[in-house]
């Protein structure tokens, strides 16, 4: 019984000194934080460090892929690509600004429409044109889509989806304080 306290107390005993901080002065006059106290110096002091904040980290869903329509006929000949952005896109630290342009084979018919979408939501009305200036877009992946529309709203054809990241400053910044 007495080996195997004694055991435990040799391996604990690393333990409990190198978890000590000492302070000394050195010949200049520079402060020195040491794990050891040095062998010519009778000055070292022991620091009290406080115990170290600890945060568990959040629990992140995964986002759900978008649904693609399921109302699109099959074999109407048209086909959607998205252009801009690529797939896999980082879209730099700013405002969340960003372009996306499509195209539209064989052209849009007549009463036909491009709709955008974002994680399958729709993002503005449906439009003639064939490109979009997206601002103020939330940080964050994000999963692109544009279908072709009828006067019904109707899905015609729809693009394969495209993903971003978009980066923006974090209100919840560490050099932001309370007050400033």
């Amino acid at each position: 019984m007495m080996i195997r306290t004694l055991l435990l107390l040799g391996l604990l005993l690393p333990w409990t000194v190198s978890a000590e901080i000492y302070r000394t002065t050195d010949e200049q006059g520079n402060v020195v934080f040491t794990d050891k106290p040095p062998a010519t110096s009778t000055s070292a002091e022991p620091v009290d460090l406080p115990t170290t904040n600890t945060t568990p980290a959040t629990q992140v869903r995964p986002r759900p892929k978008p649904v693609a329509p399921v109302d699109e006929p099959e074999g109407n000949g048209m086909s959607v690509a998205i252009r801009i952005p690529a797939n896999e896109t980082t879209i730099p630290m700013g405002p969340g600004n960003f372009a996306v342009d499509v195209q539209v084979e064989p052209g849009l018919g007549r009463g036909a429409s491009l709709q955008l979408y974002m994680d399958g939501i729709p993002w503005g009305d449906p439009q003639q044109g064939n490109s979009w200036a997206l601002t103020n877009v939330f940080r964050g992946a994000h999963d692109i889509t544009v279908a072709v529309v009828d006067e019904q709203g109707q899905h015609l054809a729809s693009s394969d989806p495209v993903r971003v990241y978009v980066m923006r400053p974090s209100i919840n910044s560490p050099n932001r304080r309370a007050g400033n």
